[in-house]
Parts: C-alpha cells; structure tokens; sequence
C-alpha cells in the first residue's frame, strides 16, 4: 500500500512540460471536442489553467490530452501548429463555405490505407504480379456509357447483373467481391482501425480511392447508408479507371464542380443502372411508386434510381430533393439507432479487405512478413489474428 501511494505521490509531484498554448488550442479545435467535455476526464481536470498560462502539464498529462483530442504526441512540442494535408485531392460538394479542414479521422483513416497499399505494393512486386492494365486506361473526355462497359466488361458483369439477387445487399456484396476478384482491394469501415469510440463521419466523406498500378485501393465509409455505398464503390472504381486518387462527400450524390468527379459520376450511375435499362423500363411502373420498384427490379438503391432518373430529366430538381430529404432522415434515424456490433468475421473481412487479409496472412506463413508487422496492418493481435486466419482458411478450403 506505502508504495502505491508514493506512485501518486510522484506522478502529481512530476515536472510540468512547458508547452505552447497555441498548441493546445489548436489541438482541441482539430480534435472537434469541447473544453468543457475534455476537462471533465481526471487527466485534465486543470485544462483551462493549461489555457490560460496559470498551470502547465505533467508529461503523463500531456500524453493524455494528446491521445483524447487524437493528436500525434511529438506536434505539441512544435513551434507552430503544423499545417496538415490529406495525400490525395479531396472534393467537395459544398461551396462557399469555410476553409476545410480535414479531421483527425479522416486523416488517420487515409494513412492506415495508404500503410496497408505501400506494404502489399511491394510484396506483390517480389511475388512477381504484373501491372493491372485497366488502372489509368481511360480518360474524363471519353463517353461515359463506354467506360462502364469496360468496367462491367472486365468484371465480367452484365447490364443486367444485379436484377437476378434476391435483395439489395446481396448485390452489394456481389460487386464488392467483383471488385476485389480484379485486383483491387476493398476496405469498408465506420471507424477509424477497430476503435468503436471514433466513428467516422458520412457528411465529411464517403469513400476515398488511392490509385496505383499493383495495388489499387478503395475505402468506403461504413458509417453512411448501404444505399450510397453501393454508389460510392461505383464512383471509386470509375475513379480507378481515370488513374486519379481522390477522396470525396458526395452530398446528394451529387459530384464536386470538377471535370474528374462529374464524369466519375456519370460512370458510376452508368454501370449501375444503364440508361437504355431505364427507359425500357420507366413506364412500366406505376408512377406513385416508380422510383421504388425501378430500384426493387434492379437491385440497386432508390436513390441512384433518382440521381440517374435526374440525370435523364425523367424528374426535376424538386421532386429529386423532396426525395433526397426523405433519404435523409431516414439515414440519420438509423445511424442514431445502429450499434457497433455484429459477426466479428464479417466485420473483420469488411475492415480489412478479404483480398488483403490473405496477402498478409501468407507472407506470415511464409516468414516473409513478422507477426507484429501483419497486427500493426490488420488491427487484429494475438489470438483475434490467428481466430481471423482460421476462419478464412476454412472458407477458402470450402
């Protein structure tokens, strides 16, 4: 007991780290957190001193409010803040409003990607896999009809592919696994690695794409509604084709005012649901419900139903927005009322990608790659790594 309490006593009596107040502040403002909410954890309990100059932190204080506002320890003993960038072009549908500023979220969800693409580039180059021809083999100024033929042509996916599923999802599942079956590797999460206490955010982004030769990846915000998934994977893959790495919101399902993300769009809403399947079809449908059965009939969502169906002028901009706010609401309604659980397989294939879970787990078999290498790429240590490997070794065996 004596000697547990001369730990306390040390750990209060520790030298206070002289750090910038600017730092803090703009750590805080980053982080998105309140002052209020922050100083309420018993680590921080003297926040504001630390804000106004009257005290400052301990080192294990310190290390505290770094971890809480998701800030990399060493920035705060900076001179200044440091100005941060994503790797990757980011496009927004909102115009006219403030400076962007990417979150914390965002910008740790990019570098776990992008992690994940330097490491499998390069043992994909010692494996000796060749370059993916599609990557970059097409430009924003051609037809947009005859780009996604050749994505639907290269995954083997006709115009019809998604009509002959039973449900939605399970077509959402088809094009995932479609996807990765070219070479492209697909990672859907709603939070940053495994933390279930740092959701992302759908309304700052819904996917992001990095595009290279070997390694392609793509990430889709897990946290947004599986209607809009299915349209962010389309316009990532449209993106792939384009050779141009992007991040993007994708409000209203409508692109950013950039010549690559317009035309990205057309493609996505083209592979999806070509326009002569629409037109064939329009009028077959009773009109109070068209856009739903049109989407029932297809398997995809109703509201690339209506983004198409606007792109068409087979309804107007009132009718489209009348719709998105429904979308809306009933979107938000359910992330309010969803929950973090779920299978730990699926989740896992969904967070790491099944495509790139094999790669690593092989290169460990293979002792080309440590077990701590493949925990720091997957999240997953110890036993949940070897109770992952097992479970997909038996699918692959089935």
């Amino acid at each position: 007991m004596k000697d547990t309490g001369k730990k306390k006593q040390n750990i209060s009596q520790s030298p206070e780290i002289n750090v910038k107040v600017s730092l803090l502040r703009w750590a805080i403002e980053r982080s998105g957190k309140s002052i209020d909410n922050l100083s309420k954890k018993p680590q921080m309990s003297k926040l504001e001193e630390w804000l106004n100059g009257s005290s400052k932190p301990t080192l294990h204080q310190l290390e505290n409010f770094a971890a809480s506002t998701f800030t990399p320890f060493g920035y705060l003993f900076l001179d200044a803040p440091p100005h941060e960038r994503l790797p990757i072009p980011y496009f927004r549908t909102v115009t006219g409003d403030s400076v962007f500023r990417p979150s914390p979220n965002l910008i740790e969800t990019v570098h776990i990607v992008k992690r994940r693409q330097d490491w499998i580039r390069e043992y994909l180059i010692e494996e000796g896999s060749e370059q993916l021809k599609f990557v970059n083999s097409a430009r924003a100024t051609n037809q947009y009809v005859d780009v996604a033929r050749r994505i639907s042509h290269e995954m083997h996916m006709t115009s019809e592919w998604a009509v002959k599923h039973r449900t939605f999802t399970d077509a959402l599942s088809e094009l995932r696994q479609k996807i990765e079956e070219i070479g492209i590797f697909v990672t859907v999460n709603g939070i940053v690695g495994n933390n279930t206490h740092r959701r992302l955010d759908p309304l700052e982004f819904r996917g992001f794409v990095l595009v290279d030769k070997y390694a392609p990846f793509i990430f889709v915000n897990n946290a947004d509604g599986k209607a809009a998934q299915m349209f962010t994977l389309a316009h990532e893959l449209a993106h792939i084709w384009l050779g141009k790495s992007a991040a993007f919101d994708l409000r209203q399902l409508v692109s950013a005012s950039n010549t690559i993300e317009i035309a990205c769009n057309r493609i996505a809403a083209e592979l999806l649901i070509p326009e002569d399947n629409i037109r064939r079809n329009w009028d077959k449908f009773d009109n109070l419900n068209r856009l739903e059965d049109v989407a029932q009939h297809f398997k995809v969502s109703k509201i690339v139903v209506a983004r198409k169906a606007l792109d068409m002028q087979l309804i107007d901009q009132t009718e489209f927005d009348k719709f998105y706010r429904e979308y809306e609401q009933k979107e938000q309604q359910r992330r309010d009322e969803s929950t973090n659980g779920g299978n730990f397989y699926h989740t896992s294939n969904l967070r790491i990608g099944k495509r790139f879970a094999r790669n690593v787990i092989r290169a460990v078999r293979e002792r080309k790659l440590l077990y701590r290498e493949a925990y720091h790429l997957t999240g997953l240590h110890h036993e949940t790594f070897e109770k992952y490997a097992k479970k997909l070794d038996k699918e692959n065996a089935e």
